[in-house]
């Protein structure tokens, strides 16, 4: 799921935070200005110090940033939308909208604005108007975008009384599906790389699904916790067809993960029998491949959660497995990598690598 949250500036040393669409980098937006860290080295690349920010957004590992300000000055208005050229310190393009902007997305191809009832699609390039979707109130600016350029899927709520999500072509510029995907109102959705599977939470958080877009169709259901609790992220490892990973962050301070390859692989059937099951399974997820790391943010800040990579393993015991690098951004100003290994045996273990305080971080070169 690509994030980028927007809150009260006074509530959190952060304001916002997202990925860009690989997961290379990062930028965070502070009552102060903004930054932009190379999430791999975890170097400070640029900084703007002119004021709070609500939302600031990188295409790719290019210069460019869709910015929008928090509105305590005014030049910096949250109804105003500025692509930024951080390379050379020069404005683009200024977009003015009549309510605040919630949410931005971008890929090569399009753009997307959200505000609170309405869906703008842009063509990146000439920043035409393509598309105005009206929608059903959405004050969190919830939303998902597949960053492939052949996908190109939108995902909006559809519903304020249940977590119904609704499917876009933003390139064929028409619906595709609608999916209802929980009885609660929505709080999270993300699409997979390719834009082959959506995973959606309700309010609940205790519930995570996994649907096959193309046939608006569940494939797994994953169990949180047994308790309610505030999703905050989620994120599919990397993948060409089915996704080995799902990751999520919550209210609880704990990060999920469900090696759903893993899953797979252990309960299809061999031969003829397995030959006539379906790839994804209709069925509840077994929590043995459900790995769990508790205080990996502190209880109650919001976060964001991407695996950046997934390796092959090969233990000294000669099993093999997995790999994943894992990355989170808390709000209360700091960046952290972990590593998680899991073997063919569902032996696993996690290893924090690098810890960054983000507030702190002094620019020594330019980007």
């Amino acid at each position: 799921m690509k994030s980028s949250s927007v809150g009260s500036p006074s509530s959190s040393p952060i304001i916002c935070a997202s990925f860009n669409q690989d997961n290379s980098f990062f930028s965070v937006g502070t009552k102060d200005g903004f930054k932009i860290f190379d999430a791999r080295s975890g170097r400070l690349c640029y900084e703007r110090a002119v004021g709070a920010f609500n939302i600031v957004e990188m295409l790719f590992s290019t210069n460019l940033l869709a910015i929008v300000g928090a509105g305590e000055q005014p030049s910096l208005s949250p109804r105003r939308l500025c692509l930024f050229n951080f390379l050379t310190g020069s404005t683009l393009r200024e977009l003015n909208y009549l309510t605040s902007v919630l949410a931005v997305r971008l890929n090569k191809k399009r753009l997307i604005v959200i505000l609170q009832d309405k869906a703008y699609i842009y063509d990146l390039n000439s920043l035409a108007v393509l598309e105005t979707i009206d929608t059903v109130p959405n004050n969190k600016g919830l939303c998902a975008f597949c960053p492939g350029s052949e996908g190109c899927y939108l995902a909006l709520p559809a519903s304020t009384s249940k977590g119904s999500v609704l499917i876009y072509n933003t390139v064929e510029l028409q619906s595709v599906c609608q999916i209802d995907a929980h009885r609660s109102p929505l709080a999270g959705i993300t699409f997979s790389s390719t834009g082959t599977y959506l995973a959606t939470a309700s309010e609940q958080g205790t519930i995570i699904r996994v649907h096959l877009v193309s046939q608006a169709t569940e494939s797994y259901s994953v169990r949180r916790g047994t308790y309610p609790s505030t999703i905050y992220s989620l994120s599919f490892g990397p993948c060409l067809e089915f996704p080995e990973f799902l990751v999520a962050t919550s209210s609880s301070g704990s990060l999920h993960t469900f090696s759903l390859g893993q899953a797979i692989k252990q309960r299809k059937p061999s031969g003829v029998i397995g030959s006539l099951i379906p790839d994804t399974l209709s069925d509840s997820f077994d929590q043995t491949f459900h790995h769990i790391l508790h205080n990996a943010a502190p209880t109650g800040v919001k976060s964001h959660v991407r695996i950046y990579n997934v390796d092959s393993l090969t233990c000294t015991s000669g099993a093999s497995g997995f790999r994943a690098s894992i990355f989170i951004i808390s709000h209360n100003g700091y960046f952290r990598e972990y590593t998680l290994k899991i073997t063919e045996l569902n032996e696993f273990s996690w290893s924090l690598e690098r810890e960054i305080n983000l507030l702190d971080n002094i620019l020594n070169e330019p980007f």
